[in-house]
């Protein structure tokens, strides 16, 4: 199959240019405000609307500052090492998962103390909330035909601009499905089934864990890295401790809950 050519600028309005996956960033902040402001509502937790915002922009800052912190740290240190001040130039792009992941735990940590709201609920909130982020994300690197995976001869197999002339796996289409849509439900029932406090969140660093560490095998390493140990990418290093951790600590509230 050949990549759909789609203009990575969906609007332009004289040297304005707005782009599809600057988009999608917005459309995740909308989408975290709504399900943030209705679980607050459900939890009866003393928040207002205005409250909610500045937990979306805590949420926010961290996503950016941790995301570009781990991103210079776990992919390219040496090469910031020697560039310092390209470390500002957030333009050429560099974003981690894991880094934003640590980063928002900081902001939520900061926001709880702030607000006296017991940390870990924040955490479930939140919990609903990635997926939604993370599927949309994962659409706007199809869309920029980045992030493509390995080379394949499966039917779905994609040329994509930047990959040279053979097929790849649209593997930021199977990460949008596993960790969009399917982390986005698995991390719901988990949510509604228990009461224990935690159990959401637990959940979502398993299933996010899990589902990164599977996809990892399909989709093209970083270029300067390459597999870092074995056949195992930076992604699967970072993300199997997560579903590790993940999954002890959600069966174990889970299982306290009960008794």
């Amino acid at each position: 199959m050949q990549f759909p050519q789609i203009d990575p600028v969906f609007l332009r309005i004289g040297p304005l240019q707005f782009r599809w996956y600057g988009l999608m960033y917005v459309l995740a902040f909308v989408a975290t405000y709504l399900i943030l402001r209705s679980e607050t509502r459900r939890k009866q937790l003393p928040l207002t609307n205005d409250d909610v915002a500045d937990l979306v922009f805590y949420g926010a800052m961290g996503v950016v500052l941790g995301g570009r912190l781990g991103y210079i740290l776990f992919y390219k240190f040496s090469y910031y090492l020697a560039h310092p001040l390209h470390v500002f130039a957030v333009w050429e792009g560099g974003m981690s998962f894991h880094g934003g992941f640590l980063g928002v735990i900081c902001a939520f940590m900061i926001y709880s103390r702030r607000k006296q709201i017991p940390f870990f609920t924040l955490i479930d909130m939140a919990a609903l909330c990635a997926p939604v982020g993370l599927g949309l994300g994962r659409i706007g690197n199809f869309i920029n035909g980045e992030l493509y995976g390995r080379t394949t001869d499966v039917p779905w197999g994609m040329v994509f601009p930047g990959g040279g002339p053979v097929p790849r796996h649209p593997s930021q289409l199977y990460e949008a499905f596993l960790e969009g849509l399917v982390l986005f439900l698995i991390v719901r029932a988990a949510s509604r089934s228990s009461t224990a406090t935690g159990v959401a969140g637990w959940t979502f660093v398993a299933g996010y864990g899990l589902f990164r560490f599977i996809v990892e095998f399909f989709r093209q390493p970083d270029e300067n890295l390459g597999f870092v140990v074995s056949f195992f990418s930076m992604g699967q290093l970072l993300s199997f401790p997560m579903f590790l951790l993940g999954s002890f600590m959600a069966i174990r509230l889970y299982r306290a809950n009960r008794h």
